[in-house]
């Protein structure tokens, strides 16, 4: 417990008399403020001040996870000063997110987050009410329009596109071990770019890369951030260092976003739009469909998109590339179903419904390596009842899916990587199983869900198709424990591409 505790402080640059004045202060808090009767109860490990962080550590979805067994599946945690809702297990998730969502579907107030994704003028961090629903449906449509779909005006082409500059970026490695994770997610962001800007972008181009890279540093920089749970300790010297870094590098992604809206605004073709800022440019002049919509809502939700759609789909390919390696029974059975069902033709997703096992390797990547193990932080509309406790207005819930994905009642030996869970009987995917939510659900599931499919089927069959995915030789064995912060990523591995 001594360590941990160490461990926090020399993360968040705390010094002695720092602690200790902070320490009081939240002391005597915690006397003045009383816990309301009915909350579920508190698992042991909880501490003053800290409440439970130190229980849980760097990955606590694990220890929420263990904590079910003992508590159930709803519980009260203490981050700080403050009570939080865990939902564990698919009934009481789904209850929460899919049956009673309108009950669910707020967000909580959260410093970092809310000032680095829209103070509320967006979409992921906005509370719930009337103008979040208008957004949702107007970014929904508009990614619709342009190209969010199956069939005719659907981006395909330019997955397909991209997929294969991938493919021929990797071929320069010519075999030799190299860390892929650079170019893919150079991929997915040209895929995003093409979508917001209307256009793709050279690997090596430097707006694209200072892009690129900014927003991969700022998620990185939000990772494990005391400021979080104690937003006061932001006016700390030494101890803001990380999150006034995040601030920092932020700002250049809103001001490379601001410009790109300018150009659009001088170039804009009302009779042809061309992307999502021309779209929104569109719906600023006509107002019809969204209230006090401004071009500081484009911005906010343009860089939400980009947030949202950029990490989950690059850390999910390396994901399913990693566990490739490390199961080549798994990896030859992809190579025997493309080469049956494409040959040397390249993937589209015509062949997605021939292709089941593909499909099943996808969805066990999703299950087993969750992106988002405590989902994006949830808030209660009102007061509401859960398993015979009750939950008040405004408090936050985390929905432990990383619960959800691995229970041993729904998914037997649940840490084997195993895509024959997803086939039924006659080898077809089963699409939507029970005690699989990896894109959340309800009010606030994830407007790109179908986009990032389309992408991660793409890029993985075209991939695959092409080459034999190895670890290097004398490696260590590759660590699958992953790296949690905003989302669950591989830690930095390499890999061989041998073409085929």
């Amino acid at each position: 417990m001594a360590e941990s505790a160490q461990e926090i402080l020399q993360i968040s640059g705390l010094n002695a008399q720092t602690c200790l004045v902070f320490c009081v202060a939240f002391l005597l808090a915690n006397v003045l403020l009383k816990r309301p009767k009915k909350l579920p109860p508190y698992p042991a490990g909880r501490v003053p001040v800290l409440g439970h962080l130190l229980a849980l550590g760097r990955a606590p979805h694990l220890q929420l996870t263990v904590w079910r067994r003992q508590y159930g599946d709803v519980f009260t945690v203490r981050m700080g000063m403050e009570d939080v809702v865990v939902l564990n297990g698919y009934t009481a998730v789904k209850d929460a997110l899919v049956d009673r969502s309108e009950l669910f579907a707020s967000r909580p107030q959260n410093y970092l987050l809310d000032t680095i994704v829209g103070c509320g003028k967006d979409i992921m961090s906005a509370r719930w009410g009337t103008e979040v629903k208008q957004r949702r449906r107007f970014a929904t449509l508009a990614l619709k329009t342009l190209g969010m779909k199956i069939g005719t005006g659907s981006i395909e082409e330019k997955i397909k596109e991209e997929a294969s500059y991938l493919r021929n970026k990797i071929v320069e490695y010519d075999g030799q071990a190299f860390d892929i994770s650079n170019d893919v997610n150079v991929a997915v962001a040209n895929i995003i770019c093409s979508m917001v800007f209307g256009k793709r972008y050279d690997y090596g181009d430097e707006t694209f890369r200072e892009l690129s890279e900014s927003v991969s540093n700022v998620i990185a920089a939000m990772q494990g951030q005391i400021v979080t749970v104690f937003p006061l300790l932001r006016f700390v010297p030494g101890v803001n260092r990380s999150s006034m870094k995040a601030l920092k590098l932020n700002s250049k992604i809103k001001a490379l976003l601001w410009d790109e809206i300018a150009h659009h605004r001088e170039n804009l073709d009302r009779e042809n739009p061309r992307d999502f800022i021309d779209f929104c440019l569109l719906q600023l002049e006509q107002q019809e469909k969204l209230d006090r919509f401004t071009e500081e809502n484009v911005m906010h939700i343009t860089h939400n998109i980009f947030f949202a759609g950029m990490e989950t789909t690059t850390n999910t390919l390396l994901w399913s590339l990693l566990y490739m390696t490390l199961n080549p029974d798994v990896q030859k059975k992809v190579h025997e179903e493309l080469d049956a069902v494409i040959g040397e033709s390249l993937p589209a997703l015509s062949h997605r419904p021939q292709l089941p096992y593909v499909n099943a390797c996808l969805q066990e990547t999703m299950r087993i390596r969750t992106l988002l193990p405590l989902n994006v932080p949830h808030a209660t509309t009102q007061e509401v009842k859960v398993q015979g406790f009750d939950i008040p207005k405004g408090i936050k819930v985390f929905p432990n899916l990383y619960s959800v994905h691995m229970d041993p009642a729904y998914w037997p030996d649940p840490d084997r990587f195993d895509p024959e869970r997803f086939l039924d009987a006659e080898g077809n995917v089963i699409d939507k199983p029970e005690s699989f939510l990896p894109f959340s659900g309800g009010r606030r599931v994830c407007i790109g869900e179908k986009l990032a499919r389309m992408e991660l089927f793409l890029f993985f069959s075209t991939l695959l198709q092409s080459f034999t995915f190895k670890a290097p030789e004398d490696a260590p064995p590759a660590n699958t424990d992953g790296v949690v912060g905003i989302t669950w990523g591989p830690h930095p591995f390499k890999l061989c591409a041998i073409r085929r």
